[in-house]
């Protein structure tokens, strides 16, 4: 294959709609809508702007973890132990899980395993401010779903339709297809339409 085979076979799988099939993260359900024609959309690819079941579109961030040393916008998990992420809907306070890299993507569900410490010992007490100073945004995620869990999985599924993760836990395999991620990005638009990049993680 030449390169401008490569170039045509990227182009022809990127989409134009993110109506493309591939369902949300569980724990997002019902919290988003549609974005109309999303730049670089692959069809492996979910993305959505998070909107709450009450119609709220503007949020603060609340968190565990730390900001990057050197991309200082984006949040990255500590020493001890993953990042957690919540929106906190700034209309009604209504917060909801974002990301908890614990459990959340490839890695978290059939590679690493964390302590009850680790677990535990995580309170999401910071509130996210940006290098500029801003804290309530509009919010675009995306994961990438790359992994063929049918084609890698589908031998280890139990009769009641479930899988053994590596903590030893058994969940339903349909959860882990939609949560087992191999990468999250989200992103905070500011009321002058900024966008930055607040989340960037490979989970695979």
């Amino acid at each position: 294959m030449g390169i401008f085979d490569i170039f045509k076979k990227k182009k022809e799988n990127l989409i134009t709609t993110t109506e493309n099939g591939i369902l949300s993260p569980t724990f997002l359900e019902n919290n988003f809508e549609n974005i109309t024609n999303p730049e670089k959309l692959y069809s492996h690819q979910w993305r959505r702007k998070l909107k709450t079941k009450s119609g709220g579109k503007i949020f603060k961030i609340k968190y565990y973890g730390e900001l990057h040393s050197k991309h200082k916008n984006l949040i990255i998990q500590t020493e001890f132990a993953p990042s957690k992420i919540f929106a906190v809907d700034i209309s009604n306070n209504e917060e909801f899980l974002l990301f908890d890299g614990c459990f959340h993507g490839y890695n978290a569900m059939f590679c690493d395993k964390y302590s009850e410490e680790q677990i535990k010992n995580r309170k999401a007490d910071k509130f996210y401010v940006s290098e500029n100073g801003n804290d309530k945004f509009e919010l675009v995620i995306s994961t990438y779903n790359g992994i063929d869990y049918e084609d890698e999985f589908r031998e280890e599924v139990d009769s009641n339709g479930k899988i053994e993760l590596v903590s030893g836990k058994k969940i339903d395999f349909e959860e882990v297809k939609r949560n087992g991620f191999d990468t999250l990005q989200i992103w905070g638009i500011n009321e002058n339409g900024k966008k930055i990049e607040i989340i960037s993680e490979e989970l695979a």
